[in-house]
């Protein structure tokens, strides 16, 4: 019987991840960058997302592909078959990363989900601690990697070098595409440093909720009473990071939106399933996303990389959080509408009928 909850959960993901992508299809090394003197609403949505956005949906995805490895290994028997869907999802991650956006995390979960994998038959304790060996591994890397570069000054959209970024990625289309591909290759660097590390140690805790049926029937009232005071705790330690110029403040912000984020994204896991119940009558058209997160997340790509490569290149300069936020709302409209649309015409979305043939 298929997961209704784990669908839906999928679809609030893919559209979820958006409310902080949008930021680095201008300027991908700074993403958003404020005005020199930003609105009280920029402060407040910049709140908002560091409580209950940044990082929670890229963690509640990684929780749901460590859980439909499990669910895949469980039904094919077959781990040969996972690494070849595994090595058909990189290529494709490695082509959307150097040919249209450099923030790729397809070719990411293909390796993490490989090094999941490795301990995909042992027993859930064991599961569980390699998941939060991995966490903290990643989370010291990226505490020390933060040192590298010990000066920090605050920039903003008068910045020099922001506007040299700037004016360097949207010179030419040749210039953006260059611009991107060293990014790709900046960010391909850090997959053994960082990104596998988080993103592999999610994936495994993700197979450990799976097969304690978390994604069945939420969390326990002693879970509850665990989980709860770690997603306050750790979000009142990175919004007393934020903002901060200090070194050592930078260098715990990212640590501690990891945790925070693990906890508020189990916690969002919890909330659905006691809503959903596994009821395919219920919030039909996110099932529907759920199914199609391939094709949404690239879709999403192209939707925003038109807008803001090729006919609105100076919203880079000229858009606030709140800005981004109603293009956001607009382009999840339309992806549900496609969703609904496409799944009465055909069973599986574009992108998803090409890597299930690939991966034959």
């Amino acid at each position: 019987m298929r997961n209704i909850n784990m669908d839906v959960l999928r679809g609030i993901a893919v559209l979820g991840l958006m409310f902080m992508n949008a930021y680095y299809f201008g300027v991908f090394e700074y993403g958003y960058v404020t005005s020199a003197t930003p609105s009280v609403a920029d402060k407040f949505i910049n709140i908002i997302n560091l409580v209950f956005i940044d990082g929670r949906f890229r963690t509640l995805f990684c929780l749901l592909f460590g859980a439909a490895l499990t669910i895949q290994l469980q039904r094919w028997q077959s781990i040969d078959a996972l690494h070849k869907r595994l090595k058909v999802l990189a290529f494709i991650g490695l082509a959307h990363g150097f040919l249209l956006w450099a923030g790729d995390i397809l070719f990411i979960y293909a390796c993490a989900g490989w090094l999941a994998l490795q301990f995909s038959h042992e027993p859930n304790d064991k599961i569980v601690r390699m998941g939060m060996l991995f966490l903290l591994l990643g989370a010291l890397s990226s505490f020390l990697l933060a040192f590298i570069e010990p000066e920090l000054l605050p920039v903003t959209r008068d910045s020099a070098a922001f506007l040299e970024a700037y004016n360097a990625a949207f010179s030419s289309y040749l210039a953006g595409f260059m611009s991107n591909m060293l990014m790709f290759i900046i960010m391909i660097i850090a997959v053994p440093l960082i990104t596998l590390w988080m993103a592999g140690g999610l994936m495994l805790i993700g197979m450990y909720l799976y097969k304690q049926k978390i994604f069945e029937n939420g969390l326990t009232r002693e879970q509850l009473n665990f989980i709860v005071p770690a997603a306050l705790g750790f979000t009142v330690l990175r919004l007393a990071v934020e903002p901060n110029t200090h070194v050592l403040m930078v260098a715990l912000a990212e640590p501690f939106s990891w945790f925070a984020a693990l906890a508020m994204a189990t916690l969002y896991i919890h909330i659905l399933v006691k809503y959903v119940k596994n009821n395919p009558e219920k919030c039909l058209v996110l099932q529907q996303a759920g199914r199609m997160s391939l094709t949404l997340y690239l879709m999403q790509t192209v939707i925003f990389l038109v807008c803001f490569k090729v006919m609105f290149p100076e919203w880079v300069l000229s858009f606030d959080r709140i800005n981004y936020w109603l293009l956001i709302a607009g382009v999840v409209v339309f992806q549900l509408v496609f969703c609904k649309v496409y799944t009465q015409l055909f069973r599986y979305g574009p992108c998803e009928t090409v890597w299930r043939k690939l991966s034959r």
